[in-house]
């Protein structure tokens, strides 16, 4: 198998297990910061070492039609989607169920792709996003988890679902073309100040650094941000707007798994069982995807 070959299998996988761990960076750190000071001091961090990537690979400077493209796709995948995630936990929505929320993403965007976008939705795809709803519901099936976050975090989470939804797809049609270093520099500059204007708009913006805050911090940063955000670009640019976001099935189920490994929360039967149909659902819709 070539590298190129390889990168294409691997990369999916590799993206999921990322992706995931960002709900387990942000329960660790926010007992020490509130939400939207914690995204704008990680937008900070993030700004300062996309510049010095983009300045070292001798990028070039965006356009005002790419600048602007970058400020609306980074405002719904940065701003909307990671706000309502933090917001979503520090309001008492556990981390496995915030995943579930925008787990929901497939079904909308392939409705919109469809409709919007000119995607066929083969009909494999479409028992494939239905297999991988039926799987990410039974995973998170516990109703008494739900009691514990309040009206605003779930309001939040519903606003992440919408984000990276929009988000990705406004990529995918929008921005493509546009160079990934001062693509991303432009999104996160842009998403940076939404987080810094909410957090003096709302927030206290105390800190209390401890080794768990500055640890989710640097992952969030350097794992999160830089390497699986570069990672989804470059799967959005290379997979139909389907088979990509059927990826986002996977996220909840191994986010969950996350959980019970580093803070024993207990999967039971049906859990386990949510989690095969889950990964049979995502073998369908990217099957489907190919295919159409």
């Amino acid at each position: 198998m070539s590298l190129s070959r390889l990168a294409i299998a691997t990369a999916p996988v590799l993206f999921v297990l990322l992706w995931s761990t960002g709900f387990i960076g942000a329960r660790y750190g926010l007992p020490y910061i509130e939400p939207l000071t914690f995204l704008a001091v990680r937008m900070f961090f993030v700004v300062v070492i996309m510049a010095a990537i983009a300045i070292i690979g001798g990028t070039k400077p965006p356009d005002a039609g790419e600048i602007e493209h970058s400020l609306v796709a980074g405002s719904l995948v940065h701003g909307l989607y990671l706000g309502g995630v933090f917001t979503a936990i520090s309001q008492g929505v556990p981390a496995g169920i915030s995943a579930l929320i925008p787990g929901l993403q497939p079904i909308l965007t392939s409705t919109i792709a469809n409709r919007f976008m000119g995607e066929t939705v083969t009909r494999v795809q479409w028992i494939g996003l239905s297999l991988g709803l039926v799987g990410v519901l039974l995973v998170l099936h516990d109703r008494n988890i739900v009691l514990a976050g309040s009206t605003l975090g779930w309001i939040a989470s519903f606003l992440s679902l919408i984000g990276i939804t929009l988000g990705t797809l406004y990529q995918k049609r929008y921005c493509g073309a546009i160079d990934w270093r001062s693509g991303n520099l432009v999104q996160y500059i842009g998403a940076g100040v939404l987080f810094a204007l909410g957090a003096f708009a709302f927030e206290t913006r105390e800190i209390h650094w401890t080794g768990e805050l500055i640890f989710a911090l640097a992952w969030l940063v350097l794992v999160l941000s830089i390497a699986a955000v570069g990672l989804m670009y470059w799967l959005i640019r290379r997979s139909a707007a389907t088979g990509f976001a059927s990826l986002f099935y996977l996220v909840p189920v191994v986010t969950a798994l996350f959980a019970y490994l580093l803070f024993g929360e207990r999967l039971d039967a049906i859990s386990i069982l949510g989690m095969v149909i889950c990964a049979g659902g995502v073998v369908l819709a990217n099957r489907g995807a190919r295919q159409a």
